[in-house]
């Protein structure tokens, strides 16, 4: 396959990449690019924040990429998370880490890196105030959404201001050709490509997916603010539920007529055919009984025209994403001490 091509499948579920042709260009000039993706260790992994990006990982390291997942534990810290409880943090991200281990079958190419480790060196805090040389406090404000924090948030905690910061310079310290991440974090990733023009250095490209939407969305909010959310278990999908909880969230969720900012859909679209390639539904014989689409297109279309009642759809979603996440399920069954970090933590946004 040539570099176009590969950039073609690296970014096929992508919502954006800033840009295609730098992709193509890395691809045709690297031999072993890198990438990164960074988490807050925060609280229990949903299918959007596990699965979505998992499909793009293995992608890039089926096409040769050395991928890290950061795991930002003082970037956690600064957003106040887990009750801003260190240990607590740091353990999440060992099961993080465990999570997307375990979800990669352990391939080459993938790698681990926490925050704390790198922040240890003092030279760290030199690149920051470098970074920090070339840009304004209104451009970091800006930025702060990455955070699911207001501008105004930063006049009563100033320590948020370093967050972007930061992401900026694990980026630069990491020595990625790519930054990828769901779309909420697309000023930071901006940001970075900002401040490497500025300081004469090679810009990161940005590659970014689609974020999922919480069960409870109305469909009328920006997509970063009606996602899926950790903090809600009634708007997430936890990787850990079991068949009768997906089940149950499933049946209870927003399912509107319309196409966009339909959860069902969504989950339809971004999880059961990237993993499954097709989805079965049982119809209620008014609809016609059992009936297989082999795309998404196919199935939002019959959607669409009404050839499908809201609860045969999402009773078909929730017995073809189990069957994606039972091994996940099943492998926090026989290890339980994975979630032991949960104990009295605090889980917001």
């Amino acid at each position: 396959m040539d570099a176009e091509g590969r950039a073609l499948d690296v970014t096929k579920y992508a919502q954006e990449v800033v840009t295609l042709d730098e992709l193509v260009h890395l691809l045709d000039t690297e031999k072993r690019p890198r990438a990164y993706i960074g988490f807050e260790p925060s609280g229990f992994l949903h299918i959007g924040s596990l699965l979505v990006p998992s499909k793009t990982i293995g992608a890039m390291l089926d096409n040769g990429f050395e991928v890290t997942v950061f795991l930002a534990d003082w970037h956690a810290f600064i957003n106040d998370k887990l009750g801003g409880n260190m240990d607590k943090i740091k353990a999440c991200g060992e099961y993080m880490a465990d999570a997307f281990s375990f979800i990669a079958g352990n391939r080459q190419g993938l790698r681990f890196a926490f925050a704390s480790e790198m922040i240890s060196h003092s030279d760290y805090w030199t690149d920051l105030i470098k970074n920090a040389k070339h840009a304004t406090l209104q451009r970091l404000k800006r930025a702060m959404t990455i955070m699911g924090r207001s501008e105004d948030e930063a006049e009563l905690d100033s320590s948020k201001l370093l967050y972007p910061l930061m992401q900026v310079t694990d980026i630069f310290r990491l020595g990625v050709d790519v930054a990828y991440a769901g779309m909420d974090q697309r000023r930071a990733h901006m940001l970075a490509r900002e401040v490497a023009e500025s300081m004469g250095r090679k810009k990161p490209i940005a590659l970014h997916t689609p974020l999922l939407s919480s069960l409870k969305s109305t469909g009328r909010m920006d997509a970063t603010e009606s996602k899926m959310s950790k903090s809600d278990p009634a708007s997430a999908i936890y990787v850990h539920d079991d068949e009768a909880t997906i089940s149950s969230k499933l049946k209870n969720a927003f399912c509107p007529k319309e196409i966009e900012g339909n959860p069902v859909l969504d989950i339809c679209r971004y999880i059961i055919f990237p993993y499954s390639g097709k989805l079965g539904i049982e119809r209620s014989p008014k609809y016609g009984g059992h009936i297989s689409f082999d795309s998404y297109n196919a199935l939002s279309e019959a959607y669409s025209m009404g050839e499908l009642h809201p609860l045969d759809l999402k009773a078909g979603a929730a017995s073809a994403l189990w069957h994606i996440t039972k091994p996940l399920h099943e492998h926090y069954v026989k290890k339980p001490e994975l979630l032991s970090w949960m104990s009295n933590a605090t889980i917001t946004r």
